[in-house]
């Protein structure tokens, strides 16, 4: 069948295995085939779908990219920014998101507001370039559509360009230097930049000449702010801080440093230019106080001054800064001792309310259960009476059982003193005929229709009059009795001098538990009277005083019978009683 290259190994294939072999080969190609023949079937028949199909990927490629923001803002914190287009930022507790969550120091700044350009200085390592690259980074990813990872209420603007000269391209195979690698940048930045731009500088103006550097840096800030950009420039030049503190538009901001631990805070402060502290890291480095003096002495005094001038007003706003966070703390403290001190009062009111509802409660079932007792002898008596066969005069029954009603509606009448008293201005004038008054005692109303001579007050509340003495009385400037509707004066049925007995007696203008008083001293004495029936005026209303009228009537064992009133006799305003 075949033979090996050497020529020493010789292949031998029965031919019964060649044809088994062949028809195998054949079987392959066939299955092959038809494989591809159902491919293209199955292509013919979705060709017919192209466009479902491929707005089906469309839609599938945009979800995938919005749960994997979604899983991104999770990941990081995140929220959204408030977004405009007239170049103001405002950052709340910013991170730069590529740094660790848990070491990363948050920077609050603002841009665009009071001031279009910022000056950053301060120590190296002290968080200088960070923040740029949190400004530059947090604008374009939320005008891609992203969440950023800053607190709430935080504002972006949306540039049409965002120029960055950071970092330094140096290069030996080109010729550039440190110099010439950062104006290389700057050249494009200012050819570009307009008031739709964003732009960012890194150590601007530094690799020359300290002088022109510091002169070159404030012409190219001045000429980016001219054309409307927002500029933030890090530097270390002293004439910027200079050019910041006395330019309009422009702030100075600094990085935070601890001389004392030669370590960054990484906290951005915004009004106050910072220092580099050259001399301080030094000393604590160790480097020969000889040294150190001998340099103090080759800088310039207005520099020094400068320099002086700043390590004041940083003193000054750490002392301030520690003031804050006492007054702060005390203020929370305060706070929480008057929310304990609040949440102690509401629960004194409270467990006063609970007891006077208590006691009320315990009172009003003694007297609903001394009621019930009365009513309980009152139909003893009655089936006594029927047994007796002598015409017996039964006026004592009648008093006996009128006085112990009297005596439960004393008792009733305590009970409602409990409630507390509202404090109530002094009147402004005196009580004149006509007046409305409120018995203090009773807490009712009535109408004043005589002055004494020794100064007591005729009063009439209802269908009862009364004396009292000014001292007993209240008055209540703004309301007259008759000038209600239908001239009906408010009554309070509490009797002192009873003049005649009426068949009828008016409750409006009381409340329920008021109003079934009264009424039941009125059955009292119209019962003692011999009347056959009386008419109770209720009004209409919502129903709410000629239910608990009614109630009242169905509890009362000397009511034979009570009936709405029909046309004529007051319809639903009056309910007509019958007695036994």
């Amino acid at each position: 069948h075949d033979v090996s290259a050497t020529g020493s190994t010789y292949f031998v294939e029965p031919m019964s295995a060649v044809n088994a072999n062949n028809a195998l080969r054949e079987l392959e190609l066939k299955e092959k085939k038809e494989i591809e023949r159902i491919l293209a079937e199955l292509s013919a028949e979705a060709a017919g779908y192209r466009s479902a199909i491929d707005l089906d990927y469309q839609l599938l490629v945009q979800l995938d990219v919005i749960f994997a923001k979604a899983r991104l803002s999770y990941q990081m914190r995140a929220g959204e920014p408030i977004m405009n287009e007239k170049g103001r930022v405002e950052l709340r507790k910013a991170r730069h998101p590529l740094i660790d969550p848990k070491t990363v120091v948050p920077i609050s700044l603002r841009l665009g507001t009071d001031f279009d350009s910022m000056i950053i200085t301060g120590p190296n390592t002290g968080g200088k370039t960070v923040t740029l690259k949190t400004i530059g980074l947090l604008t374009l990813m939320a005008e891609c559509g992203l969440h950023i990872p800053a607190g709430d209420g935080s504002t972006l603007s949306t540039f049409e360009a965002i120029l960055a000269d950071i970092g330094d391209e140096q290069s030996i195979a080109q010729s550039l230097s440190t110099f010439s690698s950062h104006m290389r940048t700057i050249v494009d930045v200012v050819a570009q930049c307009d008031d739709r731009t964003l732009v960012l500088f890194d150590e601007l103006g530094a690799g020359t000449d300290p002088a022109e550097g510091a002169a070159l840096a404030t012409a190219i800030i001045e000429f980016c702010r001219k054309m409307g950009s927002r500029v933030v420039a890090t530097t270390h030049y002293a004439e910027l801080k200079l050019y910041a503190m006395r330019t309009k538009g422009v702030i100075n901001a600094s990085c935070e440093f601890d001389v004392e631990t030669l370590r960054p805070t990484y906290r951005l402060l915004i009004g106050i230019p910072g220092k580099s502290n050259a001399f301080a890291i030094s000393r604590k480095l160790g480097l020969a106080e000889e040294i150190l003096k001998e340099a103090d002495s080759l800088v310039d005094k207005s520099d020094k001054d400068f320099e002086d001038v700043l390590s004041q007003l940083e003193s000054q706003r750490q002392q301030m800064e520690a003031a804050r966070v006492e007054a702060e703390r005390l203020r929370q403290e305060t706070a929480k001792i008057k929310q304990q001190s609040e949440q102690y009062q509401a629960q004194l009111q409270k467990e006063k309310e609970k007891a006077m509802e208590s006691a009320r409660k315990e009172a009003q079932s003694i007297i609903e259960e001394a009621r019930a007792a009365a009513n309980l002898a009152s139909e003893e008596l009655k089936a006594m009476k029927k047994q007796l066969q002598d015409q017996a005069d039964t006026t004592g029954f009648n008093q006996r059982q009128a006085e112990l009603r009297r005596n439960l509606n004393e008792a009733e009448d305590k009970l409602r003193a409990v409630q507390p008293k509202k404090e109530r201005p002094k009147p402004s004038r005196g009580i004149l005929v006509g007046d409305t008054v409120e018995l203090l005692k009773l807490g009712t109303k009535a109408s004043v229709i005589g002055i004494n001579k020794d100064g007591s007050l005729q009063l009439q509340a209802g269908i009862l009059k009364m004396t009292a003495a000014p001292e007993e009385v209240y008055l209540l400037e703004n309301e007259n009795p008759y000038k209600e509707k239908g001239g009906h004066p408010k009554h309070s049925g509490r009797e002192m001098k009873l003049s005649a007995m009426p068949t009828e007696i008016d409750l409006r203008g009381m409340d329920a538990i008021e109003a079934i008083c009264v009424l039941d001293r009125y059955l009292d004495e119209a019962m003692r009277a011999n009347l056959p029936q009386v008419r109770i005026i209720h009004g209409k209303g919502t129903g709410t005083l000629r239910a608990a009228v009614q109630q009242d009537l169905r509890k009362n064992k000397y009511i034979k019978s009570f009936r709405l009133g029909v046309y004529g006799e007051g319809e639903d305003g009056v309910t007509i009683a019958e007695f036994r």
